[in-house]
């Protein structure tokens, strides 16, 4: 049971399912427990699918390089929801378990070098200088090198977040699911 004790499906609030419904139409939400915990809060459920809406399957770097980060980020940080569930063919189960050692083998030079930037930013972020992003460069314009940052930026923090709930794990919660409270944190962010 996750540390913030799920709402029950069929309790959750309209838009709450509706967002996840839709998400999950599209590929985007693939498991409901992780929702089910993020919808105690408006603010954070609502931001969480806003923010994967704006590059799901979207921008420059396509699906396959935003599932391999995805991925990638989610072994780094412990997020199994997102270990265990596969949003894009483009993926196989062999590039996953290449994704444990990252080679030139087997992953394309643009591949692990937004590969790299994830694993750094994960692990010595301050050790990012003018010297990463002229190596970026060398396969990446501008605007592709924003985009990967970002979204490794919110892989990062996602996973991190999802880690903190931990929305699979198997202990008692140590929130308890108040129905009263769900109904007045949604009131409270429509207001």
């Amino acid at each position: 049971m996750p540390r913030i004790e799920p709402i029950p499906y069929d309790e959750m609030p309209e838009e709450a399912r509706a967002r996840y419904e839709a998400g999950n139409a599209k590929g985007m939400h693939t498991k409901a427990v992780p929702i089910q915990v993020m919808a105690h809060s408006p603010i954070a459920w609502r931001g969480t699918d806003e923010a994967y809406k704006v590059y799901f399957k979207a921008g420059r770097h396509g699906a396959r390089m935003q599932e391999l980060i995805r991925l990638r980020s989610a072994d780094l940080h412990g997020c199994a929801p997102c270990s265990t569930s596969r949003k894009d063919d483009a993926v196989g189960e062999n590039d996953v378990a290449c994704l444990l050692n990252p080679s030139a083998d087997h992953f394309s030079r643009r591949e692990l070098l937004a590969l790299k930037l994830l694993d750094t930013m994960s692990t010595d972020l301050h050790s990012i200088d003018d010297d990463t992003v002229r190596e970026l460069a060398t396969e990446f314009d501008a605007e592709e090198i924003v985009e990967l940052a970002y979204i490794c930026g919110q892989m990062i923090g996602g996973h991190r977040f999802v880690h903190v709930l931990d929305v699979l794990g198997d202990g008692e919660p140590v929130v308890k699911y108040e129905a009263e409270a769900v109904r007045k944190s949604w009131e409270r962010a429509t207001a």
